[in-house]
């Protein structure tokens, strides 16, 4: 099973960017979403944006994510 993550972009150096996972910074490629910028969330996948995500969109998933976790636990 892939999963994909949304998070949020905060820096951009050329074709990488620094991006937000629920507290974790984690660099990510955006080779495949280049019109991606600060401040817009995207959808990770192995190291690459995927998609450009709708903030509202984004924060649902998001909520969700830890929804999940806390019934793991």
């Amino acid at each position: 099973m892939c999963l994909a993550m949304p998070g949020k972009i905060i820096q951009i150096e050329e074709k990488m960017a620094t991006v937000d996972l629920s507290g974790t910074m984690r660099k990510t490629s955006l080779q495949l979403v280049p019109e991606a910028k600060i401040g817009d969330y995207v959808l990770l996948h192995a190291g690459f944006a995927i998609q450009v995500m709708d903030e509202s969109e984004a924060l649902e998933t998001l909520k969700m994510w830890e929804a999940m976790s806390e019934t793991l636990q």
